[in-house]
């Protein structure tokens, strides 16, 4: 695996640099915001992005490595507070890790990510069938649902207004509306959306969660059912 590490602090750099190696992580330092963006000229699987940098910050740096790429980025900041992790998700990070930090977490978290951008494979699409005559065509069934999620175009509407979504925030939320009002259980989605069931990763699917009610413009379609889970309520 390759990995851009962007930190401008030696004495964080140099130590976490040697432990990844020793893990089988190919580590490229970047020390500033423009240097991290020329590194993406080279193969790098996972981006471990720290917040504090001395020529940009790191939330400008994230948005501009979306412009140019979908390479997974993990936030690292000392910033706890819930507004700068949804933040951070909103304009592209794909995780975040406050410090300080347990090294087992970072490297849990750094494959983590490094397996949900990996590509599944596709089955073979079946023949389309050919299409009726126009006339012969039923017409459209209206949706009567507030929330659309159109899950081959990766498309969400509410009430026809698209709504934009990160890659984790759509697949939870395409999770969620396979079966709307069905209360879907935490460690489940932590299963199927982040290929987890590390226990730790908990604090990820809340802050999804906030960015996803928050762009959705209605918190109560994505309901929490406390000590259980989550359900979709589409039409609330």
């Amino acid at each position: 695996m390759r990995l851009l590490m962007v930190e401008d602090d030696l004495r964080i750099a140099t130590p976490l640099r040697a432990v990844l190696g020793r893990h089988g992580i190919d580590v490229r330092h970047a020390c500033t915001g423009e240097e991290a963006l020329d590194a993406l000229g080279v193969d790098v699987d996972v981006v471990l992005l720290d917040l504090n940098l001395p020529d940009h910050d790191g939330f400008e740096v994230c948005a501009r490595i979306r412009r140019i790429s979908d390479v997974p980025v993990i936030m690292v900041t000392a910033r706890a507070d819930v507004r700068s992790r949804v933040h951070g998700l909103n304009i592209g990070a794909d995780d975040y890790v406050t410090k300080p930090y347990d090294i087992g977490e970072l490297l849990a978290r750094i494959h983590a990510v490094s397996r949900r951008a990996r590509p599944e494979p596709r089955p073979e699409a079946a023949p389309a069938a050919p299409a009726a005559p126009a006339s012969d065509a039923a017409p459209a069934a209206p949706t009567a649902s507030a929330l659309v999620v159109d899950a081959a175009a990766r498309r969400v509407t509410v009430r026809g207004t698209e709504v934009v979504l990160t890659r984790k925030e759509f697949d939870l939320l395409a999770l969620l509306a396979q079966r709307p009002g069905v209360v879907f259980r935490r460690e489940q989605i932590m299963s199927e959306v982040w290929r987890t069931s590390w226990a730790g990763s908990g604090r990820t699917l809340e802050v999804h969660v906030a960015s996803l009610r928050a762009k959705l413009g209605n918190p109560r379609m994505v309901e929490t059912i406390r000590g259980v889970g989550y359900r979709v309520v589409p039409d609330a």
